[in-house]
């Protein structure tokens, strides 16, 4: 009998630290408790080998059902191997292990989802503390949660009598599953840091997107958002021009339609990086298709960082009229196929954060505007510009 043929998925990180709260006893599974898990492109055949981004195997799923778009477990996965090694590997401690700890000592334990001072600790009275940061995602955390742990860490030098554990669960899950998966640590309390952080929390990665028609002016208006930048604020910024990206990144890639979009895939793939890290990745490609744009915006959600899309919305006729390239000449001549605008199609964006039509607009307004937008969502405290 032939064997099924087993389906390799590399989950989101979401979705694996799913996996490793159900492997390590913090999540229940089974008919009365199902757990979904997004699993994008997943095939409707099983079984399913899990791994991680390394390629590593961690699970092999037989049975699941699918709603919505999403994969539900009701079984557990047969488990195959250790993950990857991550950033404070030391500190994962299986809830098991935890709620023994903390029944012999009698510690708090206290719930870490920002910042943490170790002043903040001493209304928890003279008793032992043990720490459960909120730590995810786990494999490959972003910079704010390496910026957390480190805080507890520096908190838990200085107060004696304190443990810090890390819990692959990231702080924007679900309040429910928040509560479900801190009580398995703990046959007590589990309690709560004062609602007044003693610290800022770190910044956090942002990617600005621009799209738009060749000749809308999104390069030009991109290029001096970035300049404002570095010259009102000590913050990283990474430009990622389109023409730019397409020597380099990109060199080989053709204009078909599959090459454009593995191009934008590309692109943001490294401004997720960037935000992951918490830098701030500006982006200009054209980025016709809507559905690769919200590829790109998925991405960016799950590596951790903030996505911006401003739409320079400049209409085909004033993008021909300035045709600085020659390019829309050559498209209209035939010569150019699949030209965006012209010979192919621009989904126009219904999920823009600004929009803006450079026909009638300084470059100054177009740059204000979109640091008037980064000022409002909390990106970036820009001072004013110098003289």
């Amino acid at each position: 009998m032939t064997a099924p043929r087993v389906t390799q998925l590399c989950p989101p990180a979401q979705a694996l630290d799913t996996l490793l709260l159900i492997r390590g006893g913090a999540l229940a599974v089974g008919l009365d408790t199902p757990v979904r898990l997004d699993l994008p492109g997943m095939p409707a055949e099983l079984p399913w080998e899990i791994v991680d981004p390394e390629g590593v195997p961690i699970a092999r799923a037989e049975r699941a059902e699918f709603v919505d778009g999403e994969a539900v477990l009701t079984e557990q996965p047969h488990w195959l191997g250790a993950v990857s090694t991550r950033p404070f590997e030391r500190l994962y401690a299986d809830p098991a292990t935890v709620r023994a700890a903390t029944a012999a000592d009698g510690s708090a334990v206290v719930l870490v989802d920002r910042m943490v001072a170790a002043a903040e600790l001493n209304g928890f009275g003279a008793r032992p503390i043990t720490l459960l940061v909120l730590a995810g995602p786990s494999v490959e955390p972003a910079a704010a949660t390496l910026s957390v742990i480190r805080s507890a860490l520096a908190a838990a030098t200085e107060r004696v009598d304190t443990r810090v554990v890390a819990v692959p669960l990231s702080p924007a899950s679900p309040p429910d599953m928040v509560r479900s998966v801190a009580a398995a640590y703990t046959d007590g309390v589990v309690e709560r840091l004062p609602t007044t952080s003693a610290a800022p929390p770190p910044a956090r990665g942002v990617v600005l997107f621009f799209t738009g028609l060749s000749g809308s002016g999104k390069s030009t208006v991109a290029r001096a958002v970035r300049n404002a930048i570095l010259e009102r604020s000590d913050r990283p910024v990474t430009l990622l021009d389109g023409d730019v990206v397409r020597r380099n990144l990109s060199a080989g890639l053709g204009f078909t339609p599959r090459d454009r979009e593995t191009n934008i895939r590309r692109i943001g793939w490294v401004a997720a990086e960037i935000a992951h890290h918490g830098g701030l990745a500006i982006c200009s490609p054209i980025a016709p298709a809507g559905a690769t744009r919200q590829e790109v915006r998925g991405r960016v959600a799950e590596r951790g960082g903030s996505f911006l899309l401003v739409h320079v919305a400049t209409p085909v006729e004033e993008c021909e009229r300035r045709d600085r390239k020659g390019l829309y000449a050559r498209a209209r001549r035939g010569e150019i196929p699949d030209f965006t605008g012209i010979s192919a199609p621009y989904d126009v964006p219904g999920d823009a954060d600004l929009a803006i039509d450079t026909t009638d607009c300084s470059l100054d307004a177009a740059r204000d505007a979109v640091l008037e937008l980064l000022a409002q969502r909390g990106v970036l405290a820009l001072g004013s510009a110098p003289r």
